[in-house]
């Protein structure tokens, strides 16, 4: 019985993360075509979409009746985006570099809404005011990601007389550039589009529930916290999308997009995969969870941060990052 139930886990899994995927392909080529700005379809269909696995897994969980399969779903989706997803990404890459400044945004973001959650489910459970108020902070994120504009120079240099030589454009006039440039080049959609776009709402709805079922099933079998097999497979399994895109952006030497990759997933991770499930329903947070997850999620979150102010993560650094996550294993397991 095991054995089926593992297999429908290994299945259901699959079909989560490929129909995330198609839901996430279509969904862009349509908002594209509608005349949707590139960034809008970034900011809420492409960096929510990556992290759509474990939003919907989550949800299923609350109906499920395991709440606890939430928190302990969100923080280890971002335990294994910075110490497996950056970990192995870095040792491909033997080097991220990230030329544009994190410290004026994506840090500060990043470690407040890690921050928010650790705060929120220390006590072991997360309320109905506490997922309000980390959706709100989720709102506050995407508004502010959307209208930031980046103070600096406006020029590259001057010359010797004083004279500009080279101009670099506002965050708003490349935006504008970019959607004219779209708006010009705007994607012909094909019936095979909206038949993706079904299969792909299938795909996520059905593998949500069955992965559910499975993880329900197998932690009854082996005796052993749902939010376990949570926290490790199904974080490991609905982190695919993001090592997948973070691989991808390494091997074209897009190392900014590996990495800002993950800041946006972790942000949502933490206030919306949290907040929107804590809506319908209080949220326990079991004891692994409790004393290994969070406090190992605020070390490993610390530690991307400190590599995020230094805008480079050497191949060591990735090698650290996976030991660390080894270590957490083997605590959580009880093997260390």
């Amino acid at each position: 019985m095991l054995m089926i139930w593992i297999i429908i886990f290994a299945v259901a899994l699959i079909a989560l993360v490929k129909g995330a995927d198609w839901l996430l392909s279509s969904s862009e080529k349509i908002g594209l075509a509608m005349g949707m700005s590139p960034f809008v379809v970034g900011i809420l269909i492409v960096g929510i979409g990556t992290s759509f696995p474990e939003l919907i897994s989550s949800l299923v969980s609350i109906f499920k009746g395991a709440s606890e399969i939430v928190t302990a779903n969100a923080v280890g989706s971002n335990l294994a985006n910075i110490l497996l997803v950056v970990g192995i990404a870095s040792i491909i890459g033997r080097k991220l570099i990230v030329t544009k400044s994190l410290i004026n945004l994506d840090i500060p973001l990043l470690a407040a809404s890690t921050a928010l959650l650790f705060g929120m489910a220390i006590d072991g459970k997360i309320t109905l005011l506490e997922s309000v108020l980390l959706l709100v902070s989720y709102l506050i994120y995407l508004l502010y990601t959307i209208l930031y504009k980046e103070e600096g120079s406006e020029f590259i240099k001057n010359g010797e007389n004083g004279e500009e030589i080279e101009k670099i454009p506002s965050r708003k006039e490349r935006r504008e550039e970019i959607t004219k440039k779209a708006i010009s080049k705007r994607p012909k959609l094909h019936i095979k589009d909206f038949i993706f776009l079904i299969l792909g709402i299938a795909g996520v709805a059905l593998g949500a529930k069955y992965l559910i079922d499975a993880v329900i099933e197998i932690s009854a079998i082996l005796n052993i916290g749902a939010s376990v097999i949570a926290i490790t497979a199904v974080a490991i399994g609905t982190s695919l999308p993001e090592l997948l895109v973070s691989i991808k952006a390494v091997l074209k030497n897009k190392s900014e997009l590996a990495i800002g990759n993950v800041f946006g997933s972790n942000v949502f991770n933490a206030l919306a995969v949290v907040g929107i499930p804590g809506i319908f329903k209080t949220l326990s947070v079991d004891a692994p969870t409790l004393s290994i997850g969070l406090p190992i999620m605020a070390v490993a979150t610390t530690l991307f941060v400190i590599s995020g102010i230094s805008r480079k993560i050497h191949i060591w650094e990735g090698a650290f990052y996976l030991c660390f996550y080894v270590f957490f294993i083997g605590k959580l397991f009880n093997i260390l």
